[in-house]
């Protein structure tokens, strides 16, 4: 007979864990929560600082074509840049690989019965989205990031 006890103990086994709160280590931005939450507003520092994710297609980042730089909401590092940028169909906004790898750090993320790459900011540790590896050629990668995490820079007119 299965009881109660015997169900929530093979449900504790399960490659399960609630989301974490922004990527854990010390980062050269720091705040505190009520800063943070001054700083980005309720629904970036969901995303940001709780790991939350906006829903697609919502983001006008999701359809930016011009030339230019997203970079982190929470401290303005570059993170990704226009000509790395495409249509995944996803409904957020999809890059192939970011400006440079010491941009952004990763972690596992056991959350919601799956196992996923998380991909965070490196300089204030904020959630940006995830990184698979369904992405087009050259290297293969699907940076799929929240729209709300990121702020766009236009190039300079030549």
């Amino acid at each position: 007979m299965t009881t109660r006890r015997t169900l929530l103990g093979l449900l504790a086994t399960l490659p399960f864990a609630p989301p974490a709160l922004a990527a854990s280590g010390t980062f050269a931005v720091r705040f505190t929560p009520d800063e943070w939450r001054r700083r980005l507003g309720k629904d970036a520092y969901a995303v940001l600082r709780e790991e939350a994710t906006e829903r697609p297609f919502t983001s006008p980042l999701n359809t930016e074509k011009r030339a230019g730089t997203f970079v982190c909401r929470g401290c303005d590092l570059p993170l990704f840049s226009s000509a790395h940028k495409f249509n995944s169909g996803t409904g957020w906004p999809s890059f192939w690989q970011p400006i440079n790898k010491a941009a952004i750090g990763t972690t596992v993320d056991r959350s919601y019965f799956m196992v996923r790459t998380e991909v965070h900011c490196s300089r204030c540790g904020g959630h940006q989205g995830h990184v698979f590896d369904d992405g087009p050629k050259p290297t293969g990668l699907r940076y799929c990031i929240n729209g709300l995490s990121l702020k766009f820079v236009p190039a300079k007119a030549a």
